[in-house]
């Protein structure tokens, strides 16, 4: 369901123009960094933000937003797992003369239950009650998680466990929710609205961690493993609190199966397939990744 709201009264934002910096907020993450490339090569003036970006950026010191926010009037936004003044922040920009806010979200975010990603509904609200132009890509799990996150150190380890009871994910590649994204802060025809982007197909996780193991010519085996065990699993791996609560409600949130069959967003959005997940692995083995 989409919804539109009529311009609030922070103030009237200036137009927008070519040479605006479009700032991407975790613009060193994986999206946002595949982001920056996509707009920097299409000839836009971007600006990523992070800790170590100049102008610096700081979810926890608002000193820090006026400077990545100064003549900006299109923001990517892109949440960490931990509690952010996302409503705060947006304000912000609305009031600095931001006039469009893209942001990443969750599949299914409109049915979660269990108090899985609070964060993301926050930042929807916030986008959403803007009073200025806004979109959201909710995405599936990525793809990448297997190579650039959490679950990268257990396959190379040679054995991924995880609490999914065997049911199926459409699993994305970040390629395209970077190209979806782009097109959403680049075009007019995705405001206010709302796209569900997956893979093109469902796999169970022993099935990708099988199509991983063949692409990259290694023995690694899945075990689906009794929900009570994970956060146990998890503080031995060093897996910081707030992160074992996050994964936690995720996989209790995959596990009541209404996430498993794929969405045409990426096509809506691009007017192509979504990527496989075996030539996401094919192309990601052949890059070193689980050498």
């Amino acid at each position: 369901m989409c919804w539109s709201h009529d311009r609030n009264h922070a103030g009237t934002p200036r137009p927008s123009t070519s040479t605006d910096p479009i700032l991407v907020l975790s613009g060193t993450g994986k999206t946002g960094s595949r982001i920056v490339d996509r707009l920097r090569g299409a000839g836009h003036e971007v600006r990523p933000a992070s800790r170590r970006s100049t102008p610096r950026f700081d979810w926890d010191d608002r000193r820090t937003w006026p400077g990545v926010l100064e003549g900006v009037s299109t923001v990517y936004l892109a949440l960490p797992l931990t509690a952010t003044p996302v409503a705060e922040f947006v304000d912000r920009a609305v009031a600095s003369g931001v006039r469009r806010l893209v942001a990443l979200s969750g599949r299914g975010a409109d049915h979660w239950k269990n108090g899985f990603g609070r964060e993301m509904l926050d930042l929807e609200h916030a986008v959403r009650t803007s009073g200025v132009q806004w979109s959201i890509v909710r995405a599936s799990n990525f793809a990448q998680n297997f190579d650039e996150d959490v679950f990268y150190d257990l396959l190379v380890a040679g054995e991924l466990a995880l609490p999914v009871g065997g049911v199926p994910e459409p699993f994305i590649d970040v390629e395209d929710v970077a190209d979806v994204a782009v097109t959403m802060l680049t075009s007019n025809d995705w405001v206010d609205r709302v796209v569900e982007v997956t893979g093109p197909e469902a796999l169970t996780w022993d099935e990708a961690v099988a199509t991983i193991a063949r692409a990259a010519g290694r023995e690694v085996r899945f075990t689906d493993i009794p929900p009570e065990e994970y956060p146990a699993v998890l503080r031995s791996q060093g897996v910081p609190a707030a992160d074992v609560h996050a994964l936690e409600t995720m996989f209790a949130e995959l596990r009541r199966g209404l996430l498993t069959e794929p969405t045409d967003g990426v096509h809506q959005v691009l007017s192509r397939r979504p990527g496989t997940f075996a030539d996401y692995a094919v192309r990601t083995a052949a890059a070193g990744a689980w050498s």
